[in-house]
């Protein structure tokens, strides 16, 4: 019965294959806010590849009507009181930062502070990770001494051993009477079994699913993934950046990936407050709650390290009125006056940032970027290649990580400004994901993260304009057949 029901509904969209197009195409032209070349891409597929384009188009293209379903977010009276302050202290040139040199990136900070009201925090101890057992052993460590409650946010969760360390610390502490949360995005954690969420409501952890799927794991929908991860205790300090959970992130599962390179914050200071109230407007969404009426979940507490870091949380989504989290990428990058150094394991940017790059490099900044050597999304990464060969021929230094997989998002400019967290240089980070990122006004900082960088120079291989036109044939139809997808990537 099910089978003769599907054959008829194939049967009728193949016959009605032409109108069905011409109805896409009206909606996407005169319905939908895109991008005039997402929107040529798009009818281009549909016309070329009628019967695939459909079907991709309703995996990837539809808008879901995101105004609706992402209601803007409200945050506090106060926060925003606060935002409104240090804006009034910036036109009245009342801001000092800590050096002469940090004085000339206000503007950034003014920019962040009015698109994504991330407010400017000045007493922050960072440490920084590039190894997942290193992250994750300080993680489990903080949880372990939690006091109040413990809130968890990650895209991707695993069910096999690092998850099992975890989950045994989150039932032990709801077991103590800590209040614990954990926040999963439908997409990432499609793997993960139904029983393994019910372990631990029936141990007392509130669980909360972004975006469920409409059949069980079976997910349609791609676009609008909470890509953010996100770990807060007590209040006190607080993890953001590219470690997902699953046994691949420490280096367990070498066969596929090899090591696995990536960045990770952990913060201690008022920042973390940021990151508090990003969690909740999440959970509050997914778990149809209002968090914010738990005045103990926003408590400054004591902090142990005594921090001197300046750090903006600068997030955005669907449900943002601005794309703040490219807007910021694009304006550090314009900032720039003697280097830029970019890690992302996607490099498929908009035209303002690739020009604003290109242009970087031929003023002769010392831009360098790094991208992995060896695919996880095959299309994506063969676009990212391209771009990169179009940035080695216009000056930039470009390598290509051999040591396992570079999965780390930070860009360091000047020695001074740096940018770590969630957000690929991708449109999808751009416009189609929610994703939050840490911007931090700190020599110290920034040059621990150019001297990371300047370590993996050492496990890479250059791509130099000279070798990138002696790319095989292969390569060459894998990238055009990519990059022409790439407004879609």
């Amino acid at each position: 019965m099910l089978w003769d029901i599907t054959k008829a509904l194939f049967l009728w969209i193949l016959d009605n294959l032409v109108f069905i197009n011409i109805i896409l195409s009206i909606l996407i032209i005169f319905f939908q806010r895109r991008n005039p070349t997402a929107v040529w891409t798009w009818l281009l597929v549909l016309y070329f590849i009628p019967i695939v384009g459909f079907l991709l188009y309703l995996v990837v293209g539809q808008d879901y009507r995101k105004s609706r379903m992402f209601k803007m977010k409200e945050i506090e009276d106060e926060i925003k009181y606060a935002v409104r302050r240090q804006e009034e202290s910036i036109y009245r040139r009342k801001l000092r930062l800590k050096t002469p040199e940090m004085e000339r990136f206000q503007s950034l900070i003014l920019y962040n502070l009015n698109t994504a009201e991330a407010v400017l925090t000045d007493n922050n101890d960072i440490r920084i990770f590039t190894d997942g057992r290193e992250k994750f052993d300080a993680l489990m460590e903080e949880m372990k001494g939690a006091k109040n409650y413990i809130h968890l946010q990650y895209y991707i969760i695993r069910d096999d051993e690092l998850w099992k360390e975890i989950e045994e610390i989150l039932l032990k502490k709801a077991a103590e009477g800590v209040e614990v949360r954990v926040l999963f995005d439908s997409m990432g954690c499609r793997k993960m079994r139904e029983k393994s969420w019910r372990r631990l409501e029936k141990g007392g952890v509130e669980v909360a699913e972004f975006f469920p799927a409409f059949l069980g794991q079976f997910q349609f929908r791609v676009n609008y993934r909470n890509h953010r991860k996100i770990a807060v205790i007590d209040g006190r300090v607080g993890f953001v950046g590219g470690f997902n959970i699953g046994r691949e992130y420490i280096g367990l599962d070498t066969k596929k990936f090899g090591y696995w390179r990536d960045t990770h914050l952990c913060i201690e200071g008022s920042a973390v407050t940021s990151l508090a109230v990003r969690f909740v407007l999440d959970w509050n969404y997914a778990a149809k709650e209002n968090l914010f009426l738990e005045d103990r979940l926003f408590e400054i507490p004591e902090y142990e390290r005594d921090g001197r870091s300046l750090v903006q949380i600068v997030s955005s989504g669907p449900d943002s009125k601005y794309d703040s989290v490219r807007d910021n990428y694009l304006k550090m990058i314009q900032m720039a006056e003697h280097h830029i150094y970019l890690q992302t394991p996607y490099f498929i940017p908009d035209q303002a940032i690739l020009d604003s790059l290109k242009i970087a490099a031929k003023s002769g900044v010392d831009v360098r970027i790094m991208i992995p050597c060896k695919p996880d999304h095959p299309f994506v990464y063969w676009a990212t290649y391209s771009y990169l060969g179009e940035m080695a021929a216009a000056g930039a230094k470009c390598y290509t990580y051999q040591n396992g997989f570079l999965h780390a998002k930070t860009l360091t400019i000047d020695g001074l400004v740096s940018c770590v967290g969630t957000a690929n240089m991708d449109i999808r980070s751009f416009q189609l994901n929610f994703e939050v990122n840490a911007t931090i006004y700190s020599e110290r900082t920034s040059q621990k993260l150019r001297d990371a960088f300047e370590n993996d120079m050492l496990h890479c291989q250059e791509v130099t304009e000279e070798s990138y036109r002696q790319r095989g044939l292969s390569i060459r139809i894998r990238e055009q057949i990519s990059r022409l997808f790439s407004p879609l990537l």
